[in-house]
């Protein structure tokens, strides 16, 4: 006889006691009058004693058991995988895939995990009820560590010892956001009052529900977590319903979370990582622990990978372009804040707005658009006016980059800014690269372009002298050699970037595996 256990919390005092059982088995489709047969039947108990009156109201601390009679369903066994921990006698510990429904029910048409479980085990199907063998149940789309008994004595042991919290269960979750580094959360949790497939944080007639937390990592960008949870009720959707209350919801629930969470895995992101009990008949200490799955782990090593924006700059004539040129063809998404203020600079655009604003016409073409020509000259003439050009021009490069950086995920992205150390923009990349060139050769390469030497003294006076750009880089591209020289170094560039990311991306994983792999116990809270 299948039999369930429950304690009385704060929240469940004064609840009638059919109410009490409906509210616990609802999901499973059991209705409250039901409910009430069972109880006139003598099947339900309080502390031991028989109680037959439904309307009976709950006090603090008491034992509730109820023995309910379902008719006996046909299960047929499985053929399926069964990825099984520890098996004897009189249990099962197996490791849940994920996206399989643990036991049978009315609007489950796929196999169950029951189902598997009683073709590996036929030992199970000796037991009646429409749930062989379940003592506590996991989500469908959550993985990880369930036991199930295969005697009837191992289960009615079993389920006291869920009932009395004496089974330790801990669960690994990545969440939105960055939690607290620990914390315990009591909400109660009942039925949602509108949407009756959910379960939420009540203030009436919900029940009593602990969840503890610690924080283990957080991505970089701090759009997520990953978090062990250890939980002290068994309530519907527990962690789930507690961590999105926090704020945090999981990635991938599309239940809990908003629409941007749930997209960013394919399943809710939770995993029965350890289950502690003691053995039903030979009472020894039972310890298991399961790594995350696949999908888990993809999901954790996407939030591992870090994103670079290297900042290229570097003198007049140093080699910048051809450096950009490269990266492009490698498939790097580039910035180029030539392009920006070009295009701010036309007819219509937001720069050439902006300096008819401040100097009317003086800048200007007849017939619209900023006379860069004319403008460069004036600036040559005068360092209060480009410094005051500067200042109005800037900010447009530094939103466009921002906008830039806001719609690429790459790993790396390039953004070529000749002026980023001048302009204050060193703090808006993740790397400094400068391209490097000596005077002389620098100088003698653009006078080949025609460029006079006045032209190059004036633009070469706008900029910081090179040694002081070289001295805050990271990177350095060195180009005294020759064109071909320059595009080998450019590629040397991206690929020491990406293989930099990639190291960094499978060390943080290693390093979070090796948690999976060496588990401990969380601190008891206070």
């Amino acid at each position: 006889m299948q039999e369930y256990v429950e304690k009385v919390g704060v929240a469940d005092v004064g609840q009638r006691l059919d109410v009490f059982w409906q509210t616990c088995l609802e999901e499973e489709g059991v209705g409250r009058s039901r409910i009430q047969a069972w109880i006139k039947d003598g099947r339900a108990r309080i502390n031991g004693q028989v109680c037959s009156k439904a309307a009976t109201r709950l006090m603090p601390g008491q034992t509730l058991t109820l023995a309910p009679e379902y008719i006996d369903s046909s299960v047929v066994p499985d053929d399926g995988p069964l990825n099984v921990f520890f098996a004897d006698e009189d249990l099962v510990v197996v490791n849940k895939t994920p996206a399989m429904t643990v036991h049978p029910a009315p609007s489950v048409a796929e196999p169950t995990l029951v189902h598997r479980v009683a073709h590996h085990f036929p030992a199970l199907l000796s037991q009646s009820g429409e749930r062989p063998g379940i003592v506590h149940r996991l989500d469908k789309d959550t993985s990880g560590l369930i036991v199930l008994a295969l005697s009837e004595s191992a289960r009615l042991s079993l389920t006291q010892a869920f009932a009395s919290r004496e089974v330790y269960k801990e669960y690994l979750a990545l969440v939105a956001g960055v939690p607290d580094s620990s914390g315990t959360v009591n909400f109660a949790l009942g039925r949602h009052p509108s949407i009756k497939t959910r379960m939420a944080v009540v203030e009436r007639g919900g029940r009593a529900a602990e969840t503890r937390y610690e924080l283990l990592w957080s991505a970089s960008d701090r759009s997520a977590s990953l978090v062990r949870v250890r939980i002290m009720t068994g309530r519907t959707h527990q962690i789930r319903v507690h961590m999105a209350a926090l704020g945090h919801p999981l990635l991938g629930d599309a239940v809990y979370a908003d629409k941007q969470t749930a997209a960013r895995a394919p399943r809710q992101m939770l995993h029965a990582w350890q289950l502690r009990f003691e053995h039903p008949r030979s009472f020894e200490s039972m310890e298991f622990c399961a790594p995350p799955p696949d999908d888990f782990l993809q999901v954790l090593r996407e939030l591992c990978r870090e994103r670079v924006c290297i900042g290229l700059t570097g003198a007049v004539g140093s080699g910048k372009s051809t450096v950009r040129a490269v990266a492009e063809e490698m498939g790097v998404p580039v910035f180029c804040s030539d392009r920006v203020v070009a295009e701010a600079y036309a007819k219509g655009g937001e720069g050439c707005t902006i300096l008819e604003h401040h100097f009317g016409s003086r800048f200007t073409h007849p017939g619209g658009g900023v006379d860069k020509d004319l403008l460069r000259s004036a600036l040559a003439e005068s360092d209060s006016l480009r410094r005051e050009v500067e200042r109005l021009v800037h900010p447009l490069v530094r939103h466009a980059l921002h906008a830039f950086r806001a719609a690429h995920d790459d790993d790396v992205t390039l953004a070529e800014i000749p002026l980023l150390c001048e302009a204050g923009l060193a703090a808006e990349i993740d790397l400094l690269a400068v391209v490097y060139c000596p005077d002389g050769l620098r100088h003698a390469r653009l006078q080949g372009r025609g460029w006079s030497p006045e032209r190059i003294a004036t633009v070469d006076s706008w900029q910081w002298p090179q040694d002081k750009k070289v001295g805050m880089a990271q990177l350095v591209v060195d180009n005294s050699g020759s064109l071909q020289d320059l595009h080998s170094r450019a590629r040397a560039l991206i690929q020491v970037v990406r293989g930099m990311l990639r190291g960094h991306a499978e060390r943080c994983v290693d390093e979070l595996c090796a948690i999976f792999e060496n588990p401990d116990t969380m601190e008891e809270a206070d």
